[in-house]
């Protein structure tokens, strides 16, 4: 009894240390941009894009997973390895496209900080410098290790939004039913629809999530032999994020949809539109849910872009380095805070359009990230044993064939 009690002892102590990376990662991605497209897709569809989730979920483990699997076996970045194998113009045209969709994501984020606070009337002149300079100074001035913590803390917050989604009293047979089954009343030649499926599998599977884990992992100095825990780490994330985008559908589809309010136009008028429909409380909870996402994600998604950059680029990166140490990787996380935080101070920017776009464009990038990670996955000589299984590779080049043939059709029925 005893020998087992250390046993499970020295597991949680290692799981515990090597925790983090996975969790902040997938659950990062229900930020302001992903809150609004899973508002957006219970409003107009109800419950009968819930289908998704469960394969989606599938998906997110598996590219989750070799992320994390090849920064521990190679103990580089995603960035560094695709120049290695594929050149640098390759991957500069890559990064090119991935700052490109990740500047719109940053945008959603600082729109998101603003429309949870203006939702109690304060204005968003006040509110975005100042989330700007907070999520500037927090990660210039921290550490990886003291970074991490704040996102850890920050990713509980998202309970909220399970608490949300009960208080909305949905119909759970109905949700449950529309979860395992395709609904046969909506299809795939709707343009609207294959644009929400779309941009519910970007915003859950974003590719800028894979920069980050992978080069989180590295940071955080996580080897093949401490990766057991850390492949928990990853599957836990994924999974938790997966039940919160749920509810999250699930709240908007029991309230919003049922009373015909199809046409919400961003996550903050689906916390204002729970107020009369569901509870006081739902509302607070789903605006306070907002504001912490936001904030949390327009501290990580600067950070995965200077990670990918200077990785692509050969340039020093890393939290734990000073500004001296790495001037490129901190001026470019500062430049897009600057610009992507300016942007909000333009008085008629397109907010709505710039974040559900940002996350369908994120469905569109999705195969081309992914072909790069299966190819570098079985490559025996840079993972040896540590190939995909036969398994990983029927999803995740599934996944590739899929979103492929989503965006041709979106096109094709537009």
């Amino acid at each position: 009894m005893d020998f087992l009690r250390k046993e499970w002892r020295s597991r949680l102590v290692l799981f515990l240390a090597v925790v983090g990376p996975g969790f902040i990662t997938a659950n990062v991605d229900n930020d302001a941009n992903g809150i609004a497209t899973y508002s957006v897709a219970g409003a107009q569809f109800g419950y009968s894009l819930l289908w998704t989730m469960i394969p989606t979920i599938v998906a997110l483990v598996v590219v989750q997973e070799m992320s994390a699997r090849m920064g521990a076996v190679t103990g580089k970045g995603l960035s560094d390895l695709i120049r290695e194998e594929f050149g640098l113009r390759t991957t500069f045209i890559l990064m090119l496209a991935l700052v490109a969709t990740n500047y719109l994501n940053i945008v959603g984020e600082f729109a998101g900080v603003a429309s949870s606070f203006e939702l109690f009337g304060i204005s968003k002149y006040i509110v975005v410098p100042l989330a700007a300079l907070i999520v500037w100074a927090m990660v210039v001035h921290g550490t990886y290790s003291s970074v991490e913590k704040i996102f850890l803390s920050a990713s509980l917050f998202y309970v909220a939004y399970v608490v949300s989604g009960v208080l909305a009293h949905p119909d759970w047979k109905a949700a449950a039913l529309s979860t395992v089954t395709r609904p046969a009343s909506i299809g795939f030649r709707n343009y609207g629809y294959l644009y929400m499926v779309i941009s519910l599998v970007g915003t859950t599977i974003a590719p800028w999530m894979q920069f980050y884990l992978q080069a989180s992992i590295v940071e955080k100095g996580v080897t093949v032999r401490q990766y057991a825990a850390s492949r928990l780490d990853v599957i836990v994330g994924c999974l938790f994020a997966g039940i919160v985008a749920w509810f999250i559908v699930v709240a908007c589809a029991a309230t919003l949809h049922t009373v015909g309010k199809y046409n919400i136009v961003t996550a903050a008028d689906a916390a204002q539109a729970l107020r009369p429909l569901a509870s006081e409380y739902a509302y607070l909870l789903f605006a306070a849910g907002l504001f912490n996402a936001s904030l949390f994600a327009a501290s990580i998604l600067p950070i995965s872009t200077a990670y990918a950059v200077c990785e692509g680029l050969g340039l020093e990166s890393g939290l734990d380095k000073r500004f001296d140490e790495a001037p490129t990787f901190y001026w470019l996380y500062t430049l897009l805070i600057v610009v992507g935080a300016g942007a909000l101070m333009l008085p008629r920017f397109p907010l709505f359009r710039v974040m559900v776009a940002s996350q369908m464009l994120n469905g569109v990038l999705l195969p081309f990230v992914l072909v790069f990670i299966v190819v570098l996955m079985n490559d025996r000589e840079l993972m040896g044993e540590h190939v995909n299984s036969r398994g990983y590779n029927i999803v995740a080049w599934a996944t590739v064939a899929v979103m492929i043939a989503l965006t041709v059709a979106m096109i094709f029925w537009r």
